[in-house]
């Protein structure tokens, strides 16, 4: 807060307790304060729900994890055109060797207008297509946000409904989520954390950009406590087969990342931790959850209004994204200790 963020909000959580705290203000126009129970775009932390509902397609046999998406897929037949046979399993852990739509020409653009422009999963998808698809890099981890747009595709083609809605059926709604979504921007609800970026010059509202609306690669709009919930019935079983969820928590190689979730070093069990990190315009997250469901933290930061696409910016959010990852581990240590 002393940088110039906006608000932070944290949950935590422990077997037999929780605690949460909101700092700053929802909204620089209004000052109303933070309060812990405010919304928020989620970014990536997305991609942990998509993971599970295309886990949940593997569980009921509707596709096998090690099965080649380019026969299912028509776009990577028309629009992607890959270098080889790409498995469910390469794309939920990024060693599909996609480019990312991140890299293109579009994401590059002015930061106001991208914000503003509506991306559907298709569209993406032909965005990462004038990006080289290296036969080199299949089955080396990059990250990638494409994949998860491949990802969303594969949902809505065999469930044969929005993955909006496929969300809402398999995670929200069964764990009571509430205050979660995927396609149901409400920019101008009061318990809203606005997000703020700096372009030509002049501050921009980026709450909800409407880039990611509806977008598997990191569209939700959650609180600290339903992403908590989400992490902590993960782990404890409640949304996938053992076999499935132990696929999930599986180390990629030498890279801390499973499939959807990202690994972090527990040092009081000795093994990992999981969940995941997010980035999106004017604002970053995390969610750090102990293997039994027991202890559990979520942070949000809506930051200064800054210069987007700048490099003194990139380098101060990934400074912040280092500290936030430290302040919540050594925070898991002292409550597991």
């Amino acid at each position: 807060m002393d940088g110039g963020a906006t608000s932070v909000v944290v949950q935590l959580r422990w077997p037999d307790g929780e605690s949460s705290k909101a700092y700053g203000v929802r909204n620089l126009d209004t000052k109303d304060p933070a309060k812990p129970q405010d919304r928020v775009s989620v970014a990536s932390i997305t991609k942990s729900m998509v993971a599970v509902s295309v886990l949940k397609l593997v569980d009921q046999g509707l596709v096998g994890i090690e099965d080649p998406v380019n026969n299912v897929l028509e776009s990577f037949r028309t629009t992607l055109r890959p270098p080889g046979p790409i498995t469910v399993r390469q794309l939920l852990n990024h060693t599909s060797g996609m480019p990312d739509v991140a890299d293109s020409e579009f994401a590059a653009g002015p930061p106001k207008q991208v914000a503003n422009t509506p991306l559907n999963i298709q569209r993406g998808l032909e965005l990462t297509a004038t990006l080289p698809w290296e036969p080199k890099n299949v089955g080396r981890f990059a990250y990638s946000n494409s994949n998860y747009l491949a990802l969303g595709q594969l949902i809505e083609k065999l469930r044969e409904r929005p993955i909006a809605d496929v969300l809402k059926e398999d995670i929200f709604g069964p764990l009571g989520l509430t205050h979660t979504s995927l396609s149901e921007p409400d920019r101008a609800a009061p318990n809203n954390i606005h997000a703020y970026i700096i372009d030509g010059g002049e501050r921009i509202d980026v709450t909800q950009p409407e880039v990611f609306v509806g977008s598997p690669q990191g569209g939700v709009v959650s609180t600290a406590q339903d992403v908590n919930t989400f992490y902590r019935e993960l782990l404890r079983g409640h949304l996938l087969s053992p076999a499935s969820l132990e696929e999930m928590k599986k180390k990629t190689g030498s890279t801390d990342y499973g499939l959807g979730l990202a690994l972090f070093p527990d040092t009081c069990s000795g093994g990992f931790r999981y969940g995941h990190a997010g980035l999106t315009f004017g604002s970053i997250s995390i969610s750090i959850t102990s293997a039994d469901g027991g202890n559990q933290i979520t942070m949000t930061m809506a930051l200064p209004p800054l210069p987007w696409q700048d490099a003194a910016t990139a380098r101060r959010i990934d400074l912040l994204q280092t500290q936030m990852q430290s302040a919540a581990q050594e925070t898991l240590d002292r409550l597991c200790q």
